[in-house]
């Protein structure tokens, strides 16, 4: 695998590069539906896949990219935790010390549709019960951390990764309170970057265009990345006054589940590789257009074994903008040269087969 913090490490470096802590579901996808379910009648799907999900989406898009990736997570003692905590430690390379598997407490579980480039979604889940104790050593010495900031709650792991010297990476989920109030994002003051998408940055700003939205954001912390779906993304540095836009790559969009994820990931890796803030954006931005045109969260966060086979590709194919393909010149001196036949799939049928 290639690692892309390879010329920076260095012997007193912390051996974890990204920390996060969230919730993992199962997922379970439905795929090849011609259209949404009708009341009262049963639909068969054309294939499905299953994986783990929720903050695991995010944990295994930073690990297929090469980063040292830890994540504190509660596992149910059921079949499906068992096959969640396997596929992340074993299949992925997760590091899961800092996880727990929790006695009588069965594992949250989300059903997804996918059909016309959108899916529709049900979960399942209780709250995991408390820790008896705090776990030792979290957050653990990290280069960063992924953050989920709650309207209106403070996250005491946020501050006190910051305070140790992690940098911290945070997303926001819907305001289901409608208060869409910046006040209530008050971890925002040990982030380094935030990145909403087009709709949450808007709302939280009291603006109708995601660039102003941007702008004002990075008032509130140091680089705002807004995320334009379709349109790419736009990001403005607060200390230096830089901005960068970046449209996306066209692709057939299959599943949308998991892309923000996969954009932070992306973005993450290339921040912490020290490159110019218009690759970072261009690198998120492929590794999220590579994903949707795959089934699934986890299931389709791509590696570099399918970034090296996207870009020779499209230098041998007419199917991309040949001047929008000049922005990621940059992949040139990170790639290997060899890779597997495109395009690549992952997504199997079973919660897992087991090995003979």
């Amino acid at each position: 695998m290639l690692d892309p913090l390879a010329s920076l490490r260095t012997p007193g470096d912390p051996p974890c590069d990204v920390y996060l802590t969230g919730t993992v579901f199962l997922d379970i996808v439905f795929t090849g539906l011609d259209s949404a379910p009708v009341r009262g009648t049963e639909s068969w799907a054309k294939g499905m896949g299953s994986s783990p999900g929720g903050v695991a989406n995010m944990a295994t898009a930073l690990a297929r990219l090469g980063l040292r990736t830890w994540l504190a997570a509660a596992f149910g003692d059921d079949v499906y935790g068992e096959y969640c905590w396997e596929a992340l430690e074993q299949g992925e390379g997760i590091d899961l010390s800092l996880s727990r598997t929790v006695p009588g407490w069965h594992s949250p579980v989300t059903v997804s549709m996918a059909y016309e480039g959108e899916r529709t979604m049900v979960s399942h889940g209780h709250e995991a019960p408390p820790p008896e104790e705090p776990a030792p050593g979290v957050p653990p010495p990290s280069r960063a951390c992924v953050a989920s900031l709650q309207p209106g709650v403070h996250q005491e792991w946020v501050e006190a990764a910051a305070r140790r010297g992690s940098r911290v990476f945070a997303d926001v989920g819907w305001d289901e309170s409608g208060r869409w109030d910046p006040a209530d994002l008050s971890d925002l003051r040990y982030c380094e970057a935030f990145l909403p998408n087009a709709e949450e940055a808007m709302r939280y700003t009291r603006t109708d265009c995601p660039r102003a939205a941007a702008r004002r954001l990075a008032d509130l912390v140091p680089l705002a990345v807004v995320t334009l779906g379709p349109e790419g993304a736009y990001a403005v540095d607060g200390g230096s006054g830089e901005t960068a836009e970046v449209p996306a790559i066209s692709v057939e969009a299959l599943d949308p589940t998991g892309a923000g994820d996969v954009f932070m990931a992306g973005f993450v890796t290339g921040t912490l590789a020290g490159w110019p803030l218009a690759d970072r954006l261009a690198f998120a931005g492929l590794t999220a257009a590579l994903s949707v045109q795959e089934f699934g969260g986890s299931l389709s966060a791509p590696g570099w074994a399918e970034i090296t086979a996207w870009w020779q590709h499209v230098r041998s194919f007419d199917d991309q903008d040949r001047e929008a393909l000049r922005r990621y010149s940059f992949l040139d001196a990170l790639l290997p040269g060899a890779a597997r036949p495109w395009p690549l799939r992952r997504a199997v049928p079973t919660i897992g087969f087991r090995r003979v």
